[in-house]
């Protein structure tokens, strides 16, 4: 069971992303948890669009290291 820090991102229980389409991909989706979900999650594609436009307006399948995409997206809202 995971454990989350203060520091963690408020969306990591719930992260479609993670739990969804990263749950074949253990060794990468624990990298990929250890930077933007346990650390700097304010730099997750992901994060971004849920803190602006909210959940349901975050892709599925947009990756956290995609800010560039995320950019993309909040300046069309």
């Amino acid at each position: 069971m995971e454990q989350q820090n203060s520091n963690s991102c408020e969306c990591l229980k719930k992260c479609s992303f993670f739990n969804d389409k990263m749950a074949d991909m253990q060794l990468v989706s624990d990298l990929m948890k250890m930077k933007y979900c346990k650390g700097e999650h304010w730099e997750c594609g992901r994060f971004m669009v849920f803190k602006v436009l909210g959940k349901e307006h975050v892709p599925d399948d947009l990756y956290p290291n995609e800010v560039y995409r995320a950019a993309v997206l909040l300046k069309k809202a």
